[in-house]
């Protein structure tokens, strides 16, 4: 069966009920998009936490880890900064360590990604912007 992202109810259902969001990929540098996209959902009330093995310390106030492994509490989105050809072992982890979605972001697209976590009984979004999505039908939370 093709992949079709869920309807955009099923995306507000997923972002009302999200808690943490694991960031791969979140850089440390204000002027990337990852970082810019984590700030956003972080001012709007979610937890961010940052995932990327070539930086040590915090990014946004929180602690970095190196891998979704490494994460010592629930993750409820795994939102992903990393170029499509890298998704699949991501979409692993992400089954290994019980998150509810798998969050490709704009741009990014894997097929292989899809069914990995599809099969580990994850929800899986692609090719779409977590901000944006959060902006449209979230909006500002009190």
């Amino acid at each position: 069966m093709p992949f079709e992202n869920p309807s955009r109810e099923e995306i507000k259902q997923i972002l009302l009920n999200a808690g943490n969001i694991a960031v791969v990929g979140l850089s440390d540098k204000p002027d990337r998009t990852s970082y810019m996209v984590a700030q956003a959902l972080q001012s709007n009330g979610y937890r961010i936490i940052p995932v990327n093995p070539t930086v040590s310390g915090e990014i946004l106030g929180e602690k970095v880890y190196a891998s979704l492994a490494d994460i010592p509490e629930p993750v409820d989105i795994v939102n992903v900064f990393r170029r499509s050809e890298l998704t699949p072992p991501v979409a692993e982890e992400a089954v290994k360590i019980g998150a509810r979605v798998l969050w490709l972001q704009l741009g990014i697209f894997n097929e292989e990604a899809y069914e990995i976590a599809a099969k580990g009984g994850l929800t899986v979004i692609m090719d779409r912007c977590i901000k944006v999505e959060d902006s449209i039908l979230i909006g500002k939370r009190s």
